[in-house]
């Protein structure tokens, strides 16, 4: 059982330390700026670990399709067509081996400066997680700085085949790119692609439409889509051995984990092939998984992943709570889907892909989401991520320009967000998170979950956590009203938890507020709950 637990702070690195409030919608590099791997000083790396932030994930590290030109250091163009947004999906991988030169201040020394930062932010106490990107790449993918001797994606192939299981990518012989929308987007000669190659979402015929990833091809693990997902995978295919040789180049590095961007797309086979050679060599780095189907849990943690999001079951359930479409009963049900493998699921409130908390689409304000945050950081030890930002409750509400003003903030555009970034709210998370981190309770104690025998709560949400002699009580109340509550405490938790009856004296940890409870078998404590707020009662046995 971990000693403390996992914080993970998602920092988009080019959106992240933007100062630059210009924010010109569909504005250039030169517009609206851009942030550097060198503004994460030691002095802002202390603040993100004072947070309570164990391994910093920086998003869109590895070179990207971009609209930017970089030419003169000798990067090569990529098609306006071909890229979404003017920076570009930090998806839509350019070169493996490469680091995004938006992000450095000396783009001939991209890769010095990533390792600097690396180095910054092991100085500082935290750990570093970076994208691995292993479904697909930008459809303009050629690496110029792989090791010597390293063929390229596709540089092999035999483009005569739709599928051939030592391909790296998939084709449609004899037909070009054709897609449903314009191939010249500005630029002077169209976009081409003969054979055309299949999209990143499963798109296998050569015209893909506006919603699809197209942008992106899909890499051939040696699934035979064509014939019903049939596996070839003896001998192993060469898309296996290009991607384990990133992964220990990254490793190589001092990179301390990945997480693997739509990590159910990828067979489950290559993954328990390439994670146990990575640890085997790098022990304790950890794999992050982007897995969204439940039914898969348990296949993609037995190939050697450490952590899945939680997003269909606890994700989805906090988020419904809030904006008051589920009753808390939706938490109880989603972590006992998951309770055999509760050590492996990442629990969070946000991340780039899902809408900020404080927009109009979800709770319209960073206060009413706190109690979510409450209860996903504590329920359980395993790990709890956060999205830079969410801690200060930006809001996700521009116009940017490729991305419209859809609630979350922009992955394709140059941007930045709140200047303002110290408030209560910012204040609340730290405190929250430190708690998270340093109580016993939480992070090696067990849960105990007291909804059952107080179902007339169906916006409130009530569990115990308790580690030797630590209790902690959590009440979260969702309601938009104040409550008075009588919280039953049953028979069977004191047996769970090993609890002796008798009169207690209590801190709330989040105001530093003493109170007295009378902890006795199938009693009531009476309790009183504003409207959003929590109470984390310590009680020290």
């Amino acid at each position: 059982m971990a000693s403390s637990k996992l914080i993970v702070y998602q920092i988009f690195t080019r959106l992240y330390s933007n100062r630059c409030q210009t924010r010109k919608p569909f504005g250039t590099i030169a517009d609206n700026g851009c942030g550097k791997m060198n503004d994460y000083t030691p002095s802002l790396l202390k603040q993100i670990r004072g947070m309570g932030v164990t391994h910093v994930w920086y998003t869109g590290v590895i070179r990207h399709a971009t609209t930017t030109d970089y030419t003169p250091y000798g990067i090569p163009r990529q098609h306006a067509a071909v890229v979404k947004g003017r920076a570009g999906s930090p998806y839509a991988i350019v070169d493996y081996y490469d680091v995004d030169p938006d992000l450095a201040v000396d783009v001939d020394k991209r890769l010095e400066e990533f390792d600097r930062l690396v180095n910054r932010t092991h100085r500082a106490g935290m750990k570093v997680v970076i994208d691995f990107v292993p479904n697909h790449v930008a459809r303009q993918y050629h690496s110029i700085m792989k090791p010597r001797g390293v063929a390229d994606l596709g540089e092999h192939d035999d483009t005569s085949h739709g599928f051939d299981p030592q391909n790296n990518f998939y084709y449609c012989p004899g037909q070009p790119f054709a897609p449903y929308f314009d191939l010249y987007h500005g630029e002077k000669d169209p976009y081409a692609e003969e054979p055309a190659k299949a999209t990143g979402n499963d798109c296998f015929h050569n015209a893909p439409q506006q919603n699809d990833w197209y942008e992106t091809v899909k890499l051939n693990y040696g699934v035979d889509y064509y014939a019903g997902r049939v596996g070839h995978f003896d001998p192993v295919p060469d898309t296996w051995h290009k991607m384990l040789d990133i992964l220990l180049y990254w490793a190589g590095k001092g990179v301390d984990g990945f997480r693997c961007d739509m990590a159910e797309m990828v067979p489950a086979e290559f993954w328990a092939w390439a994670t146990s050679q990575v640890k085997h060599q790098h022990p304790d780095i950890i794999f992050i998984g982007e897995v969204y189907n439940p039914g898969d849990y348990r296949r993609y943690v037995a190939s050697g992943f450490d952590l899945l999001y939680d997003k269909v079951g606890m994700y989805d359930a906090l988020i419904d709570v809030v904006c008051h479409r589920r009753d808390t009963q939706a938490i109880s049900w989603a972590w006992q889907q998951t309770d055999d493998i509760r050590q492996h699921m990442l629990y969070f409130l946000e991340n780039h892909d899902e809408q900020r908390l404080a927009s109009d689409f979800v709770a319209g304000n960073a206060e009413r989401a706190l109690p979510a945050l409450v209860v996903g950081a504590l329920l359980q030890s395993s790990p709890f991520m956060v999205y830079g930002g969410q801690e200060w409750g930006e809001r996700g509400m521009d116009a940017e320009g490729f991305s419209g003003r859809d609630g979350r903030s922009t992955i394709f555009d140059y941007w930045s967000m709140a200047a303002e970034r110290e408030n209560s709210i910012s204040d609340y998370y730290r405190r929250l998170l430190s708690i998270a981190r340093t109580s016993k309770a939480v992070c090696q104690g067990e849960m105990f979950d007291l909804m059952y025998v107080n179902q007339q709560y169906y916006r409130q949400y009530a569990f115990m956590r308790k580690s030797k002699n630590e209790l902690l009580i959590v009440v979260a109340n969702f309601d938009d009203i104040p409550v008075e509550m009588n919280l039953k405490v049953p028979s069977h938790a004191f047996d769970f938890l090993k609890l002796k009856e008798g009169t207690f004296n209590g801190t709330n940890l989040l105001t530093d507020s003493k109170m007295e409870i009378d902890l006795q078998r199938d009693r009531e404590i009476p309790l009183s709950l504003a409207a959003r707020q929590s109470l984390v009662l310590q009680i020290k046995l």
